[in-house]
């Protein structure tokens, strides 16, 4: 019996290439969180890189943990880690409430391990709640994830810095428009291998083509230590206050909830559906990971979204070349220099990759709701709402202003909101008493019969 594609072992040359595209993929996401954190802190040039390897380098070892896994911990799915970016803005207020600023890091470590340790506590339970992704729910969320990445890419096609002055200047969206059209071109007429790295190829001839515009900065490269290693609690040992760990907590039941649609999501693209067990090992790697992370001074980490573009676009299923991603994620944390090749991309070239890569995965989405039963208008009903709730963050960044901070943890996640509202209404339409049959009801776009036999 031939192995699932997910367990595929392939050629050393597409295992590479194919890791290294999911870090291209993944690398602005990673680091940001660092920089906007160590920028908070004042921390020195040398100490932000060396806080920006250690993410890099955790985010390794908990794409290990949840790619190969052992045990029960792993869901052994095509999944990238990394910091999750739902963990800034309550590490910023963490930073703001600290006098002496030298201690932040030292507090969000601790919190940050506190909640990776209940997090792996609750998992068995949290998975429970797999029972209640049917087609209809899974489908709102893997289209509300598609849709909720694009603004990263459309933010990523005008420029590395919102407040310059040329920010979404021609120059950055012609460049934009260039790698996209690479990556489209190169996924039209070219055939297997070539095809499948399309993403990495666009992000390489987008750079080159940047060179003449000024646009591509290879100082990175020429600062870079060749040699470097996250020496455990750099910054301190972990210290435990318990406002940190609280506002964290909320952070990681955010990211158990992202996670976990997440995982439903890439489940449905490999084709080996997510149960409870894949989940509960999947949100044990998450946790885990997250508690370990501190040790070598980095964030909490969580399942990367965007790469589930990457799996759904390429179809390449093998949960070892995200493994060997992971290598290279661990190898730059080693290595500065390394990491600096992936800092050289322009983010406008990131910003024309991230369309496709975001757009597929709201594309996967779409595929799910067909086969949701949308022929019954409580499917409909349950798709339109989830997904206005979960467009809010984006289409209104404002809208939960006046909630407290706490509050807008949760709520300024439209993954998190968007699933929890369809969940709720699946609860309420599908499963709770027994009223008007869904077939009964008229369709919110279509006349009602008795209309229709009136004229």
């Amino acid at each position: 019996m031939a192995d699932h594609p997910v367990d595929e072992k392939l050629p050393a040359l597409k295992m590479a290439t194919s890791g290294l595209q999911h870090v291209a993929a993944m690398y602005a996401g990673v680091v940001a969180p660092p920089l906007i954190v160590g920028a908070a802190i004042g921390l020195s040039a040398t100490d932000l890189t060396f806080l920006t390897g250690a993410c890099l380098f955790t985010a390794g070892l908990a794409t290990f943990l949840q790619t190969l896994g052992f045990w029960k911990i792993g869901a052994r799915l095509p999944f990238v880690n990394g910091v999750t970016f739902a963990g800034v803005a309550p590490m910023t207020a963490i930073v703001a409430s600290t006098k002496d600023k030298s201690d932040a890091l030292p507090v969000i470590f601790g919190a940050v391990i506190v909640a990776g340790l209940l997090g792996f506590l609750a998992a068995p339970v949290f998975c429970k709640a797999v029972r209640f992704f049917p087609p209809v729910v899974t489908g709102s969320v893997i289209t509300l994830i598609g849709v909720s990445l694009l603004p990263v890419a459309f933010g990523w096609a005008q420029g590395p810095d919102p407040r310059a002055d040329d920010y979404g200047s021609t120059t950055y969206l012609t460049l934009a428009g260039i790698t996209l059209l690479i990556v489209l071109l190169l996924r039209r007429f070219t055939r297997g291998f070539v095809k499948q790295i399309a993403v990495l190829l666009g992000l390489i001839v987008g750079t080159l083509v940047a060179i003449p515009f000024g646009v591509t900065d290879f100082s990175p490269v020429a600062h870079a230590d060749v040699v470097g290693f996250p020496t455990p609690f750099h910054f301190g040992a972990p210290q435990f206050q318990l406002a940190a760990i609280l506002s964290l907590c909320v952070v990681m039941v955010v990211s158990m909830t992202e996670s976990t649609a997440d995982m439903l999501a890439l489940g449905e693209i490999v084709e080996r559906p997510a149960d409870e067990k894949t989940i509960a090992a999947g949100l044990r790697a998450d946790t885990l990971g997250s508690a370990i992370s501190p040790l070598f001074n980095g964030f909490m980490c969580s399942a990367f979204a965007q790469n589930i573009g990457l799996v759904a676009m390429t179809r390449i299923r093998s949960r070892y070349v995200v493994a060997t991603g992971g290598g290279f994620l661990v190898l730059m944390g080693l290595c500065p220099m390394a990491a600096s090749l992936i800092a050289v991309v322009p983010r406008p070239v990131l910003g024309g990759a991230g369309v496709v890569l975001f757009g597929s995965v709201a594309a996967s989405g779409i595929q799910t709701l067909v086969r949701a039963g949308l022929d019954r208008d409580n499917n409909v009903l349950i798709v339109a709402v989830s997904l206005a709730v979960g467009i809010i963050p984006i289409t209104a960044p404002e809208f939960y202003h006046a909630f407290p901070e706490t509050a807008k943890i949760v709520l300024d996640s439209g993954i998190s909101t968007g699933c929890v509202t369809a969940v709720v209404l699946n609860l309420l339409f599908n499963h709770l008493g027994k009223g008007r049959e869904a077939h009964d009801v008229t369709h919110p776009m279509e006349a009602g019969q008795e209309i229709a036999a009136a004229h």
